[in-house]
């Protein structure tokens, strides 16, 4: 699959799921580029936003396995990562895949699991394998997991540690639609279409998994200018001196950007990244990888606010 292919694909990709989520284009566009660079994501938002039925619908028009797990603080980690079982055929123990061995995971509401369980997922995210009794299980690629939290109620939750937070490529915000974009929602709702009965709103797949795999490694031959690479390093290192912000970015955040940079000039036609692919999944990488002073969480400053400030300061290369 070459470049301009890749650029098709992904406007059929987008096409296909607007038959089910209207708007959220720029949570669709996230997800998409985090598959491509080999990521994964982090969604926060409201609950009734369509979070599930967001990955529900990307893995029907994906062609991919589809799992969902609904994270509560008696979620254990063999229900995550599988278990071994003691066969009497074989007079040995068998190992139980759990639901992280699929291609898309939806973990639900993953700040209600407990550490014991979040911390089971690190292996599955970074090494892509699963370790049982002294054996290692790789996960087939491609494997994107996408986590959701609901920022309004903390009662009952666990907070993510750092450690696991920076595993994730992306944080993406989902917030309310529109009002246009509701009333769409309704108008659907009224002509009788049911939203979550995918079988009949006539979706087509857009890619399949060796196509998937075609385009990532397509996404991994796009150029990048050493001025670009300067340009992502001085982001990333300006995170670690800039006021408001207590703890900057680590070396995988300039990773992270890299590839996703990658994917998002791949996604749009072009085999070179430019500053602007950069910008635009800056904060999208950044967001959760920086941790602000208390000064300026008092102040209700988001961290978002605190980057676009920061990301003003750097100046951008010129071909």
């Amino acid at each position: 699959m070459n470049i301009a292919q890749i650029e098709e694909t992904f406007d059929r990709v987008r096409a296909e799921v607007a038959k089910v989520i209207v708007g959220q284009h720029e949570i669709v566009e996230g997800l998409m580029l985090a598959l491509l660079a080999h990521g994964h994501v982090l969604i926060e938002g409201p609950p009734g936003l369509g979070k599930t039925l967001l990955a529900n619908t990307l893995g029907r028009v994906l062609s991919c396995q589809f799992r969902r797990v609904q994270c509560t603080p008696d979620l254990m980690p063999a229900d995550l990562v599988g278990f071994s079982v003691f066969d009497s055929k074989q007079q040995a123990f068998v190992f139980r895949p759990g639901p992280v061995f699929t291609n898309i995971l939806l973990a639900d509401e993953v700040n209600r699991a407990t550490p014991k369980t979040q911390s089971a997922m690190l292996e599955a995210l970074q090494e892509r394998q699963v370790t049982n009794d002294g054996r290692t299980y790789p996960i087939d690629p491609p494997f994107v997991t996408v986590a959701t939290q609901n920022p309004l109620e903390y009662e009952g939750t666990y907070p993510l540690p750092e450690a696991q937070v920076d595993r994730f490529m992306f944080k993406l915000l989902i917030d309310y639609p529109s009002q246009a974009e509701e009333q769409q929602i309704l108008a659907r709702y009224e002509k009788g279409v049911d939203l979550f009965d995918l079988d009949a709103l006539g979706l087509q797949p857009a890619m399949d998994k060796a196509q998937i795999l075609e385009a990532i490694a397509a996404c991994k031959t796009v150029r990048v200018e050493e001025s670009v690479l300067v340009f992502i390093t001085a982001i990333v290192a300006r995170t670690r001196q800039w006021p408001g912000i207590a703890i900057g970015a680590s070396p995988r955040a300039s990773v992270a950007m890299l590839m996703a940079a990658r994917a998002c000039a791949a996604v749009h036609g072009r085999d070179y990244v430019t500053p602007d692919d950069v910008m635009r999944i800056a904060p999208w990488a950044l967001r959760h990888r920086i941790r602000l002073t208390p000064e300026v969480i008092i102040q209700e400053t988001s961290a978002d606010m605190v980057l676009r400030h920061m990301f003003a300061s750097v100046e951008v290369p010129r071909r």
